[in-house]
């Protein structure tokens, strides 16, 4: 078989590909293992991530070989033929992006990954809905990761050129204050983590601020139309009602499903309801929180449910200024710095988050009090607009530093 077309499509991407900056998980993938599954959502930066691993060890042998599933040839040649043909040939990492678009990626990868087992496949796709199904079938062969958005300390990175080591969690409620001296040296922040919010967690912005938020809206489009019904077997006529529940959880503050309301509000059924709620979550659109009961009390129905990020939650419900939303900009952000660094998050009963069971957290603003937390052990009241905190208060933006 031909491969020319590919390799010369290869060159040209790696070419061009970014050298200087790269998403935190590189590094910690274990590149030396034989099937890499990259799960993430839209526009988070695995296609450069692939280009980048692979110009950092490209010889010019032709020994790894990359391609976009969606491509025609590929359509019309297959995956196992390429493959096949590419590891016969002495090639010894075959990488496919976008795979979640071609229909049999999950039987045709098994089979090259078992036909040529001195070889190497990593696979990534946009489709987190498509890839989560894919994991039962190579659940024993493939080692999945997962990219989710800029974290605000890789935002700075990208954006402005400052370079910190990620914290963990222990550590910066310890060692909150020093950690944020250190951090302040390098320049204001409250600015800058302004602009975050606002237009930092994918790495758009590096093409232009000005386009930033017609690249987003294309993301949501392409998730609600292409990746949702090619990975289940929702009809491009429900999107409509999608979009109307995304707007409905935007605009709350933050929202409390109502299943009940929700279905006489958007005239579908209430099984309906918890169907898109999860298609929604899965497609990274979304994020639901149960409550911290246990047992009979919980309900399979999220306590709160939040936009995935606050670029999603402006991109959908407008400017992010306004009285009414900058609570649940708050908590959203918290939210998904926590989740994306790997922790469990859950609605308390008091306070607005518990992390990983055991410590209780409070989000506000610069004159926010703490009595709901008065007397709770593991408590900490963290608050926005302060760029330095004390005992147990801490800068919202210092949790952007996790990962």
């Amino acid at each position: 078989m031909d491969l020319s077309e590919f390799f010369s499509i290869q060159s040209t991407l790696l070419a061009a590909v970014p050298r200087s900056e790269s998403r935190f998980l590189k590094k910690t993938i274990d590149w030396n293992h034989r099937l890499i599954g990259i799960v993430g959502g839209r526009g988070t930066g695995k296609s450069t991530m692939l280009l980048q691993h692979i110009a950092e060890h490209d010889t010019g042998d032709q020994q790894t070989l990359y391609l976009s599933a969606d491509h025609i040839h590929v359509q019309a040649t297959g995956l196992y033929e390429i493959g096949s043909s590419f590891f016969r040939l002495g090639g010894k990492t075959f990488v496919i992006d976008e795979i979640h678009k071609y229909i049999d990626w999950r039987q045709e990868v098994k089979n090259l990954h078992d036909a040529f087992p001195e070889t190497k496949i990593y696979f990534s796709g946009s489709s987190t809905l498509g890839l989560q199904r894919g994991k039962g079938d190579l659940s024993r062969r493939a080692v999945y990761y997962s990219l989710p958005g800029l974290s605000f300390r890789e935002y700075l990175s990208f954006a402005h050129g400052l370079a910190f080591k990620p914290a963990s969690l222990p550590d910066l409620l310890k060692n909150h204050a020093a950690l944020a001296s250190r951090i302040l040296k390098e320049g204001p922040i409250l600015g800058r983590f302004r602009d975050y919010l606002d237009h930092g967690v994918y790495p758009f912005f590096l093409e232009g601020v000005h386009l930033y938020h017609n690249k987003l809206s294309n993301v949501i489009e392409k998730v609600l139309y292409e990746d949702i019904p090619a990975a289940t077997a929702t009809k491009t006529a429900n999107v409509p009602a999608m979009k109307r529940m995304l707007w409905l959880i935007a605009t709350s503050q933050p929202f409390t499903p109502n299943i009940e309301k929700m279905a006489r509000d958007l005239k579908i059924s209430k099984p309906t309801i918890y169907t898109y709620l999860d298609l929604l979550e899965r497609a990274m659109l979304l994020s639901g929180f149960l409550p911290t009961e246990t047992g009979y009390r919980l309900v399979r129905k999220p306590s709160k449910i939040y936009m995935e990020n606050t670029n999603l939650l402006r991109q959908i419900a407008g400017e992010l200024g306004t009285r009414e939303q900058i609570g649940t900009v708050r908590e959203t952000f918290f939210a998904h710095q926590l989740k994306s660094a790997g922790m469990s998050l859950s609605i308390p009963k008091y306070g607005d988050f518990q992390v990983d069971n055991n410590l209780l957290f409070e989000i506000g603003g610069k004159g926010k009090g703490g009595h709901q937390l008065k007397g709770l052990s593991n408590a900490y009241l963290v608050k926005n607009d302060v760029e330095v905190g004390y005992g147990n208060i801490i800068p919202l933006w210092l949790f952007g530093f996790l990962y």
